[in-house]
């Protein structure tokens, strides 16, 4: 069922409680009038019965039934009834159309007044005193004129409820279909849209204050502005890999074509073969961190229990020793409890992208300065992780790019290097729970910093 149907029957159907409540509700306070209003007609034919029949001693019966039908409007199937203080009837004599109950004339005598039904008749039971003595009066009649009017309006009643349920259906599917027209426009811009037009962008309109619509539209053109990044960058990352893939293997077959040409003695091919030997060792690095970056954010191959304390000094004994004696691994004030510095997820790759952040460190500084590996913890259960150098820094238009794959600043050109080795560590700390970020020191170079929230162990 599309949605224009399905909020057509809605309001059809909210609609229709509302007005058949409304109008059962006329229906019954109009009913109720009708029948009061009948009682009211009722109680003053009693009372007219008794002040001209018992207020007349001398009249006879007779004589009360030629009266009424001269001068007293007769109701549809009347009955008048008196009895006596020993509950006979008297002077009109008892109609055998009905039968008065010894039991209702006593609720009668003891609550003055009492109405009830007989039959399809309304009935009231006065009580009535006068000289003569204490009499009760019965006056019934069918409420024919208000039975007639009661139905004429529950079916006039039915058929406006009818005809309103109908112009309701259509006033809510040209209403339904109104208010989905701006859907049914946006539909058509998005079917527009393909792999190849991701830079076209829905239309928002041009309210001040932005309705659903608007934010729908909004929202979708958020959707494809990403969507085109990631294009953008998925192109992007291909053709660099592309280079840097087809770079190594070009030289490598260049150099054992070169070597092959021509008869060579021992030490040269030697020296060829370890410069062989050093491209596709490269080769492999460049392979195994592009494999590592295209993992998504899926379940970590491993949920190991890590010391962040422990795996600091990891990253430092990990490196060659030339190295090793630069790296100053700073710990500050730690919790007693170890299990707050630990981290879950795979240890191979949080030492990894540490280690990207260190050798990146070491490799753009001089070799003379050291590079800062720094610990700290913070309440509530926070862990803080930066690596400081003094070396070209990064300049402030190459911020934005810096975790884009293959990128790499114009004053790190120089430096041999792939532009891989940051984007890998924002995708495995990242996948551990941290955030990295990276900022210039005040008195030059850079601090790469890592924070995460382990959970407790």
């Amino acid at each position: 069922m599309t949605i224009r149907n399905r909020l057509t029957l809605l309001f059809v159907g909210l609609v229709g409680v509302i007005l058949l409540g409304a109008l059962s509700a006329t229906l019954i306070i109009h009913a109720d009038y009708t029948h009061e209003q009948f009682n009211d007609r009722l109680r003053d034919r009693a009372d007219v019965t008794g002040y001209i029949f018992l207020e007349r001693d001398e009249m006879r019966a007779a004589a009360f039934r030629d009266f009424q039908r001269r001068f007293m409007q007769t109701l549809p199937n009347e009955i008048l009834q008196v009895y006596d203080s020993k509950m006979e009837p008297t002077f009109i004599e008892e109609d055998e159309r009905i039968k008065v109950s010894d039991e209702l004339l006593a609720r009668i005598v003891a609550e003055k007044e009492v109405f009830f039904n007989m039959g399809r008749r309304q009935a009231v039971g006065i009580f009535y005193r006068d000289n003569q003595g204490e009499f009760v009066i019965v006056a019934a009649a069918q409420n024919a004129s208000g039975q007639d009017r009661t139905e004429y309006m529950t079916f006039s009643l039915a058929a406006v409820f009818v005809i309103s349920l109908l112009l309701t259906y259509v006033a809510g599917r040209v209403f339904a279909g109104r208010a989905l027209t701006p859907i049914a426009d946006i539909n058509d811009q998005v079917e527009r849209i393909t792999a190849r037009d991701l830079h076209l962008r829905l239309d928002e309109g041009q309210n001040e204050k932005p309705d659903e619509i608007s934010r729908l539209a909004r929202t979708f053109n958020r959707m494809l502005q990403r969507l085109e990044d990631s294009f953008e960058g998925q192109g992007t990352f291909v053709r660099n890999a592309s280079h840097e893939l087809r770079t190594p293997l070009t030289a490598t077959i260049g150099e054992l074509q070169v070597l092959l040409a021509r008869e060579r003695d021992a030490p040269a091919y030697r020296e060829a073969l370890g410069s062989v030997l050093a491209e596709l060792q490269q080769f492999r690095v460049l392979v195994n961190n592009l494999l590592e970056l295209a993992q998504d954010d899926s379940a970590l191959p491993q949920a190991e229990e890590i010391r962040l304390d422990e795996l600091v000094w990891e990253v430092r004994d990990g490196l060659p020793a030339e190295q090793r004696r630069r790296v100053q691994v700073q710990l500050g004030e730690l919790p007693d409890d170890a299990d707050q510095l630990v981290v879950r997820g795979s240890r191979s790759l949080l030492l990894r992208a540490v280690s990207n952040l260190v050798e990146n460190a070491l490799k753009y500084s001089p070799d003379e300065q050291p590079v800062e590996l720094r610990l700290e913890y913070q309440a509530p259960r926070i862990l803080r992780l930066r690596v400081l150098d003094r070396g070209i820094g990064i300049a402030e238009k190459d911020f934005a790019r810096l975790f884009q794959p293959f990128f790499r600043g114009d004053n790190s050109r120089q430096v041999v290097g792939h532009g891989v080795g940051l984007p890998l560590a924002l995708n495995i700390i990242g996948r551990h729970g941290g955030q990295l970020t990276l900022r210039p020191r005040p008195d030059g170079g850079t601090v790469a910093e890592v924070v995460f929230e382990p959970a407790a162990g």
